[in-house]
């Protein structure tokens, strides 16, 4: 009994190591979103992080602040949501599809 679960517990580790070298490729790779027709683009890393922000000047109306406000936001939230689905989609691959909490 002992023996399988050294067998298991090296698997685990394994598992563990992939799961880390996937997270720092997914560091490096972006996803990209956009909103207003493309007026505003989002660019986010696989760490869920913005790494840069378009903002077309004819988007830009100083009487309408909130409206370029909500485009950024909109632009930000799914580019966020797109490098979820890039992050769970990779981890999917080394996991077979469990779900481990944090690991996306």
């Amino acid at each position: 009994m002992s023996q399988n679960f050294g067998k298991l517990m090296k698997q685990a580790q394994q598992m563990q190591e992939k799961m880390m070298r996937v997270q720092e490729e997914l560091a490096g790779r972006t996803v990209e979103a956009t909103a207003g027709g493309g007026m505003i683009t989002a660019v986010v890393n696989g760490k869920h992080e913005l790494v840069s922000l378009k903002i077309e000047k004819e988007v830009v109306d100083p009487e309408d602040i909130e409206m370029l406000q909500d485009l950024v936001v909109a632009a930000v939230n799914e580019g966020v949501r797109k490098s979820q689905e890039m992050a769970a989609e990779e981890m999917s691959k080394i996991t077979g599809g469990i779900n481990i909490p944090g690991m996306a």
